[in-house]
């Protein structure tokens, strides 16, 4: 019975997680083509405050699923990654505060694939990663207001880059538990194929 509940699709939470998708490329077409700042700033607000309610109605309902706990990261990441994009595009960011997002992207798909080598998914999001996400989410709109609206640009621009900089400080902080707990399984795969070779 709870394995059928884990496999469910259509449950609320995903649908929450689908439609936080979808604003994906409604952010950079709103941001990159048509270049209505404001509209993507209340896109950008609305998908950062929800990263965490469709995990809040997840555990409230009892509809925890396999697809929302791929579909919840993966939200975040594509959202982090195509506002990092496009800020460097616009230089509302520096390239070098995207490198080093993407550098720890890197990083985490280097270990992912060691992972799945060895047989494993994806290691369980941990609350150090998601508080960097939360940050990250949280610290974009706000830059994207100073950079927006002059008038509000230095309070707006202190609070945004003090957010983004805790935040790209914690999402390398849970990069680097990510690896050491990859490593771990990995060491202990090795060690149980070794005996199993010598047995």
């Amino acid at each position: 019975m709870v394995d059928a509940a884990r496999d469910r699709v259509l449950t609320l939470p995903n649908v929450i997680s689908f439609i936080r998708l979808l604003g994906v490329p409604l952010f950079l077409w709103l941001f990159l083509v048509v270049r209505a700042d404001v509209a993507a700033v209340v896109v950008l607000a609305v998908g950062g405050t929800t990263d965490w309610v469709d995990g809040w109605i997840a555990r409230r309902l009892g509809q925890v699923s396999r697809l929302g706990e791929l579909l919840d990261p993966l939200a975040d990441r594509l959202y982090i990654l195509a506002t990092l994009l496009a800020f460097t595009a616009r230089e509302v960011v520096p390239w070098q505060f995207t490198g080093a997002l993407l550098a720890r992207e890197l990083l985490l798909l280097g270990s992912l694939a060691v992972l799945r080598r060895y047989g494993y998914g994806p290691p369980p999001v941990h609350y150090v990663g998601k508080t960097a996400t939360f940050l990250l989410l949280a610290a974009f709109p706000i830059l994207l207001l100073a950079a927006s609206v002059p008038a509000a640009a230095t309070a707006a621009g202190a609070i945004g880059w003090a957010l983004a900089w805790w935040g790209l400080v914690l999402y390398w902080a849970a990069g680097a538990m990510y690896v050491v707990q990859a490593n771990r399984l990995v060491r202990a795969a090795v060690r149980q194929r070794s005996g199993g070779l010598t047995a």
